[in-house]
């Protein structure tokens, strides 16, 4: 049950049959077969040179001062402490944060390991370039200077929609947003990341749900549910401290626990209900669930009153999905959907949570939108232990979207319209003017890029089927691995075409292996980025917490950190002036701090405004006083405070507003972390209301929906 396929199949082999050809084992394979044949008749075996004697490190020098500092894990998204024991500027030892409400004292296998990042013998240690087919060794100086040079010559040539900016869910909030305002400076929206690939459609389908495109609570929320469904996930695996939650929570609270997935996975093993559907047809088991719900009554008939539209059209599509239907499409038992159906409307507070096995599919907007309209049904959304728990894969995937490393849209949703870019050219203080002129045309400023799944399409089609000015020609890659791109026989071919490709990260990536097997002999460039341990600055957890990672020790070899990378090309392309006019530049590194001061002028539209550098830091020092279910502080310098300020956190950070722990929660005034759902459609459709009635914050005073919030309302309410 819990064994891989393949881990299966190689115990029927013999002992020794796939040995290395010099008669030794390597260590994976040793320990494999340990288990079976036992440790000691494998030893007997082994030839002297295939074993190497350990010892541990040498300790810090008598009178060292070693040091505790504190950053967040680099893999997943569930946002867990780091704490590092430093000594001479060397890390040298690391435990998790018993403070911390989300980790409280624990790691997977993947954050134990975190260490390995930085002194890992897989860094990059010093620019590179291909020169002939070879890689040789070259200067920052040198690599900035041609990268800079050959960047100018395509734009000045075919405009600036030929480099493709490709940034990363493991950049901090600050460098991503200073990415997507260095391709707006540059003159392109040829900019993009991993959540194209993962959760692009996760923020499209609950977004134009119920106005925000992200996890509605917490995995410390999930501890208050009676009913825990998780779809297409498989968090034993993806996001191990998680399962602390879900499981203690399922136990204390006797919950259900369901589990939907093709696979009888690790997750699944725990399920108290395993749901096995064939793949592809999340839909028809959605709507037979809800088959179910609407046959017997269990729909939350208040909820939708007040709070759904268009409720009766997709109660006929519903309709069409009888049990004998959806048995026949999917496999899954009528009878088994129904018990599942069941719990979910009745047994309630109830939480639906999913991940890539919803997301990435061909159809994975509509999936969303089928779980999305499950939670409307059923009036699981808007409270504790309630909503849509979408666990997000990489540490800042939920920041890096939200700052705008996007093809649709500038930082915090903003969309492409001429009123977005004019509301960042005030913060930025940019004319407007200016701003368009770095584009060929105001179409192509108001226009989508080509998102990151085809961006080879960009290189390869022929050029009248390119709507910019000429095929993508250069290619900028920090942190993203080039074999996240299901089609990667176009990917190589379009690496063979490029005239110029950049690569930055820590580690020589997939990008550089295979564009040299794509027949590259010149032209690309490796720069070797620090990690997230080397440099400072802000992450957002799954649940919208955000967390101030610390230098754990300064850049290794020859690596700089994103913050400096992004200057020096912007220097050298003539815009740093610009780029960085409100942000301080200590040396040739801007302050991540200033970046962080100017997201919060800018992002008023997701309640970006009030997380200061100094407030989140100050949560980082007194994680101790967070509650671990609550995620408020109780007491101290925080107090009243959810834990990272998960956003919405409205105002300026002077106005101390606590965060939003769980959104759509019209139990708790807005000043509270309450809310409603968030107009996107306008508020009137073929002459029907579209607000909420009789649903409404606590405290408010208008009681019958909130109208868009637009600059024409602040105008007439005198807050303009």
């Amino acid at each position: 049950m819990l064994i891989r396929r393949s881990d299966r199949r190689t115990r029927t082999r013999g002992l020794f049959e796939d040995a290395p050809p010099d008669g030794g084992l390597d260590r994976r394979t040793f320990l494999r077969r340990s288990g079976l044949t036992g440790g000691l008749a494998a030893l007997g075996e082994l030839s002297l040179g295939s074993v190497r004697k350990t010892a541990a490190g040498a300790p810090p020098p008598a009178g060292a001062a070693v040091t505790t500092r504190k950053s967040i894990c680099t893999h997943c998204s569930v946002g867990c402490t780091v704490l590092a024991e430093v000594a001479n500027d060397v890390w040298i030892g690391q435990e998790p944060a018993w403070d911390s409400p989300i980790n409280r004292g624990s790691f997977c296998a993947k954050g134990a390991a975190v260490r390995e990042l930085v002194s890992g013998e897989r860094r990059l240690k010093y620019p590179m370039k291909i020169v002939s087919g070879r890689w040789t060794r070259i200067s920052w100086e040198q690599a900035i200077g041609e990268i800079g040079d050959k960047l100018l010559d395509i734009r000045e040539k075919s405009g600036p929609d030929s480099a493709y900016w490709l940034g990363s869910a493991k950049m901090t909030n600050e460098g991503a947003y200073l990415f997507r305002k260095f391709a707006a400076l540059w003159g392109s929206n040829n900019v993009d990341h991993q959540a194209r690939i993962c959760h692009s459609t996760t923020v499209t389908g609950v977004a134009n749900t119920w106005g925000y495109g992200a996890m509605t609570n917490s995995y410390n929320d999930i501890r208050n549910s009676k009913t825990i469904l998780i779809w297409g996930g498989n968090p034993a695996r993806a996001h191990p401290v998680s399962l602390q939650h879900i499981l203690e929570g399922a136990e204390l609270n006797r919950a259900n626990l369901i589990v939907v997935d093709p696979r009888l996975t690790r997750t699944a093993a725990h399920a108290t209900e395993y749901v096995r559907l064939r793949p592809g047809t999340d839909i028809p088991v959605f709507y037979g669930m809800m088959w179910h719900i609407l046959q017997n009554g269990w729909e939350d008939k208040e909820f939708i009153a007040q709070r759904v539209y268009g409720f009766d059209e997709v109660r006929k599509e519903i309709q069409k999905w009888t049990p004998e239907e959806v048995e026949r499409v999917s496999g899954v038992p009528g009878e088994q959907l129904k018990r599942v159906a069941q719990m979910f409307a009745t047994q309630k507070p109830a939480t639906l949570v999913w991940c890539m096995g919803v997301t990435q599919h061909s159809v994975g907007t509509a999936n969303v939108r089928a779980a999305s309209i499950a939670l409307l049904l059923t009036g699981n959304v808007g409270g504790p232990g309630l909503g849509a728990n979408i666990f997000r894969g990489h540490d800042n995937v939920q920041g890096a979207t939200d700052c705008g490393v996007d093809v649709t849209s500038l930082p915090f949703y903003y969309g492409l319209t001429e009123a977005a870019w004019r509301h960042f050219g005030r913060v930025w203080q940019i004319d407007y003017g200016w701003l368009q002129s770095r584009f060929v045309s105001k179409q192509n400023m108001e226009t989508p890029g080509i998102p990151i799944s085809r961006w080879f399409d960009g290189v390869l089609l022929p050029r009248s089927q390119v709507d910019q000015k000429d095929n993508v020609r250069a290619l900028w890659a920090t942190g993203f691995g080039s074999n996240a791109i299901g089609r990667i026989p176009e990917a190589m071919k379009g690496m063979a075409k490029l005239d110029l490709l950049i690569v930055v990260d820590p580690h020589p990536t997939t990008w550089a292996s295979l564009s040299v097997e794509a027949g590259r002999k010149d032209g690309t460039y490796l720069l070797p980025a620090c990690t997230q341990f080397e440099s400072s600055g802000s992450r957002v957890a799954s649940n919208r917490s955000i967390q101030w990672g610390e230098q754990i020790v300064k850049p290794l070899f020859e690596t700089k950190d994103d913050y400096e990378i992004i200057y020096l090309m912007a220097k050298k392309l003539g815009f740093a002036d610009v780029l960085f006019k409100n942000i301080a530049v200590e040396g040739d590194r801007p302050v991540p701090e200033d970046i962080l001061r100017e997201i919060n002028r800018a992002g008023w539209s997701t309640g970006y405004t009030g997380q200061s550098p100094e407030r989140i830091k100050l949560h980082m020092a007194n994680q101790k006083d967070f509650d671990l279910v609550s995620l408020r502080a109780a007491e101290g310098p925080c107090k009243g405070d959810y834990y990272g300020l998960p956003w919405p956190c409205w105002g300026k950070p002077e106005l101390k507003h606590p965060g939003s722990a769980n959104l759509y929660d019209t139990s708790l005034h807005v000043m509270d972390g309450g809310g409603t759902f968030r107009a996107r459609f306008g508020v009137q459709y073929n002459g029907v209301n579209l607000l909420a009635e009789g649903s409404y914050s606590k405290g408010s005073d208008i009681k019958d929906g909130y109208p868009e919030f637009t600059y024409a309302l602040l105008n007439k309410l005198g807050w303009d």
